[in-house]
């Protein structure tokens, strides 16, 4: 800033002239004339303030001369002639003795530098991709899906359709499950309700469908077309008994079928055709081949609470408990 104050000021000089820092001021201010009385004393009056020298400090660059004030064809070099030049611009100025100053020992610059163009082979930076702000705040991210799988593939499996949950946790001591999967399909036969369960349990229901389940239905109504599923993921105790341990429900390992619809539009019901002449048999070799997939089946001659499904679930398998 203190480079072009100094400029500043010789252009001020130039225009409007300047008093010398030598006047002296008069001891006291001017009293205005009463309205209708003469003045009894001596009006003062003060000389004109004779014009001060432009000073140029050290600067390296300062701006362009106005062209009128440049005689034509003269090129200024030096700090002595811009001072003529600002000196002989005053209109009607008295003339002064110049006092003595001191002058920078680098001369001016009267014109501005030009800035250098970029270089072309300059590598183009990479842009950045940029937070928009909305209302004063960041928009934030997209939050990611809280499932993702190829095409509705889970459990590694392209013949299980489905999705991936986040982890199931509960107050519960004992229920929950860390790696949830939502079934849809399983080897082409669809599930009701998308039952909730872990991927062990969803290998062990197509293991019992390739092996036990069509095999039992061979072409009987076309072939089985879908499950009607009554219980998945739940957190309760076994048969919902007070006091009871944990259902395997609970840990999502348990799946209930309670009725195979067939394509033609047949349904075979477990709590009617159990005993059935037609279905009964197709019902207790699905049964049977369950025992071994599954660590625990429980059926209609199991108990009471098993009438109307068939309770699979991948615990004891050890020693499988098949009823």
């Amino acid at each position: 800033m203190g480079k072009y104050n100094a400029l500043f000021g010789a252009v001020i000089f130039s225009v409007f002239g300047a008093v010398s820092v030598d006047a002296k001021a008069p001891a006291v201010s001017l009293r205005p004339m009463p309205r209708g009385v003469a003045a009894t004393e001596p009006l003062t009056f003060v000389a004109p303030r004779q014009p001060l020298a432009p000073v140029f400090y050290n600067a390296t660059y300062r701006p362009k001369p106005n062209p009128r004030r440049v005689q034509a064809g003269a090129c200024v070099t030096d700090v002595s002639a811009a001072l003529e030049i600002a000196t002989a611009a005053i209109v009607d100025a008295p003339s002064v003795s110049k006092p003595a100053i001191s002058l920078a020992t680098s001369p001016p610059v009267f014109r501005s530098l030009k800035p250098k163009p970029r270089s072309k082979s300059r590598p183009a930076q990479e842009s950045k991709p940029v937070q928009v702000r909305t209302a004063g705040f960041i928009a934030p991210k997209v939050p990611k899906k809280l499932f993702s799988s190829r095409k509705g593939t889970v459990c590694g499996d392209r013949k299980i359709k489905g999705q991936t949950l986040a982890p199931i946790t509960a107050k519960t001591r004992g229920c929950g499950i860390k790696e949830p999967v939502k079934i849809t399909e399983v080897n082409g036969i669809l599930l009701s309700q998308s039952p909730t369960m872990n991927c062990a349990t969803a290998k062990s229901l197509q293991n019992w469908l390739v092996n036990g389940a069509v095999p039992a239905v061979g072409r009987a109504g076309g072939g089985i077309k879908s499950l009607t599923t009554v219980s998945d993921y739940s957190c309760r105790t076994r048969n919902s008994k007070k006091g009871a341990k944990i259902s395997e429900h609970g840990k999502g390992n348990a799946i209930d079928v309670g009725t195979i619809n067939l394509k033609n539009g047949d349904r075979i019901s477990v709590l009617h055709g159990w005993r059935d002449r037609r279905y009964g048999p197709i019902l207790k070799k699905m049964h049977r081949a369950a025992c071994g997939p599954f660590g625990t089946v429980l059926g209609p001659n199991a108990d009471r609470y098993h009438q109307d499904h068939f309770h699979f679930d991948i615990s004891n398998r050890n020693r499988p408990y098949c009823r």
